[in-house]
C-alpha cells in the first residue's frame, strides 16, 4: 500500500448540498416528488452536459442493451491501431449523479485522452426509480454488450486490454461487475483490470475505524452512508439507527456471523487504521432488519464478502482509498483480501484525500489532493491497460 500526501485537514462547503436536500425534503413531504428524485433534478438541472466532440475526441451517446451509455473516442487520424477501453461506472450513492454531469464528462475526457482509450460510460438507473439489484443489472448488461466481439470491433477495441471502474457507489457496481464477469463461462472477452476508487463495499459493518473516525465528515457521513444503503436496498429508514450500533449483524443472527468473519477488521487492517478503536459486535440484535431486507446479506451488494475461490479468479486491481472518507476502510479489506487470494493488487492510500476528492480536480472546487487522485489514478491506467 503506498500513502500518498500529508495528513493535513481540509474544509469543504455544504451549503449547496444542505440548500438542495431543503428544496428536495419539502418538495418530498407536501407529496410533489420522492426527495431524492428531486435532489437530483436541482443538483444537476445546470450541470448536464450534451455529448460535444473536440479535435481528438468524439462524444457519442447511445443505447447498449436497453441501458443507456456515453461513449468517448479518441480520433488520432494517425493511429490505426486498437484501442484500451475503459468502462466507467459513476457514483452516487446508487441514486444521484449521471454519465452527462460536468464532473463526469471532464473525468472521461480526461481518461480518454491521456490513455488514449474508449471509454464507455454507464448511466444506469437510479433510487427511486429502481432498486438493488436493478442498478446492477444496467452495469453488468451494459458492459457485457460491450464486450461482445462485433461491438469491440465497432470502436476498435482491443478485446485484451478492457477495464472496469467506478467510484464511490460506482466502485461498488464496478466490483461486483467484475465478480459477475469473472464467473459467468458465456463471456468470452475477458476483463484486463478493475479499478476501485474510494469504493463502499459492505453493508455488514457500520463501526469499522474509518466508519468511526469519519462518522461526521462533511461530503459523506455514516448515517448518510446507511440511508443510501437503506434507499438501495428499498428498506425503511426506520432502521438507520440500529444499524449505526451494528444491531443488523449482531451474534445472535447466524446468517451474519460467517460474513462477518471475512470482514474481520482486526486482521485485514494495518495497526495505522486500527489505532485504539474497539470492534463493534452486539450480542442480540433486531432479527427484523435481515428478514425484511434481505439483500443486506447478498453478496451482489457486498463485494467485499466474495469468498477466496472467487476473488481467485479477478483482474489485476488498483484500488484508491482516502484517510477522511468513511469508506476508507472497505477499500483497504478489499485489497487485503484479494492479494491474499493472488491478486496483483495496487492500493494507493492519499492520507489527506476525502471522500468524492477526485472530482474536486478543477475550477472552482480544486483541491490539490483531487488533482492528485486523478492524475495517479489515469496514469496507472495508462501504464498497466
Amino acid at each position: 500500500m503506498s500513502q500518498t500526501g500529508a495528513g493535513c485537514a481540509f474544509i469543504c462547503s455544504e451549503t449547496d448540498i444542505e440548500i438542495n436536500s431543503i428544496y428536495s425534503n419539502l418538495a418530498h413531504y407536501f407529496g410533489f416528488s420522492h426527495h431524492l428524485r428531486v435532489l437530483n433534478f436541482v443538483s444537476g438541472y445546470f450541470d448536464q452536459l450534451d455529448p460535444v466532440s473536440s479535435e481528438h475526441l468524439k462524444v457519442t451517446d447511445t443505447v447498449f442493451d436497453g441501458v443507456e451509455v456515453r461513449i468517448f473516442e479518441p480520433t488520432k487520424a494517425f493511429d490505426k491501431n486498437l484501442k484500451k477501453s475503459i468502462v466507467y461506472i459513476h457514483g452516487g450513492g446508487w441514486a444521484l449523479g449521471s454519465a452527462r454531469m460536468r464532473s463526469y464528462d471532464s473525468l472521461c475526457r480526461k481518461i480518454s485522452e491521456d490513455v488514449n482509450a474508449v471509454v464507455v460510460s454507464i448511466e444506469y438507473r437510479l433510487v427511486p426509480d429502481v432498486h438493488f439489484p436493478e442498478q446492477l443489472n444496467d452495469a453488468v448488461a451494459a458492459t457485457k454488450y460491450f464486450l461482445h466481439p462485433e461491438v469491440l470491433a465497432e470502436y476498435s477495441v482491443d478485446p485484451s486490454r478492457i477495464a472496469v471502474s467506478g467510484d464511490s457507489a460506482g466502485g461498488n457496481l464496478a466490483a461486483a461487475v467484475c465478480q459477475q464477469l469473472a464467473g459467468d463461462s458465456s463471456v468470452t472477452t475477458k476483463v484486463k483490470l478493475q479499478a476501485l476508487i474510494y469504493p463502499v463495499l459492505q453493508v455488514l459493518d457500520f463501526n469499522t475505524p474509518s466508519y468511526q473516525q469519519n462518522m461526521d465528515m462533511p461530503i459523506l457521513s455514516r448515517f448518510v452512508m446507511i440511508k443510501f444503503w437503506l434507499d438501495y436496498l428499498n428498506g425503511s429508514h426506520s432502521f438507520a439507527h440500529s444499524m449505526l450500533v451494528n444491531n443488523h449483524t449482531s451474534v445472535d443472527l447466524s446468517e451474519t456471523v460467517t460474513l462477518r468473519e471475512l470482514l474481520n477488521w482486526n486482521s485485514l487492517l494495518p495497526s495505522s487504521f486500527k489505532k485504539n478503536y474497539k470492534p463493534v459486535l452486539q450480542s442480540h440484535g433486531t432479527h427484523k432488519i435481515i428478514s425484511e431486507v434481505p439483500a443486506l446479506l447478498d453478496l451482489r451488494a457486498s463485494p467485499l464478502i466474495a469468498k477466496k475461490e472467487s476473488l481467485q479468479l479477478l483482474p489485476k486491481t488498483y484500488i484508491l482509498t482516502c484517510e477522511h472518507d468513511v469508506l476508507r476502510d472497505d477499500g483497504t479489506m478489499y485489497a487485503k483480501r484479494l492479494e491474499e487470494a493472488g491478486v496483483d493488487v495496487t492500493h494507493d492510500h492519499y492520507e489527506d484525500g476525502f471522500h468524492g476528492c477526485m472530482l474536486f480536480a478543477s475550477w472552482p472546487t480544486y483541491f490539490s489532493v483531487g488533482a492528485r487522485t486523478r492524475d495517479g489514478y489515469v496514469k496507472w491506467l495508462a501504464e498497466n491497460l
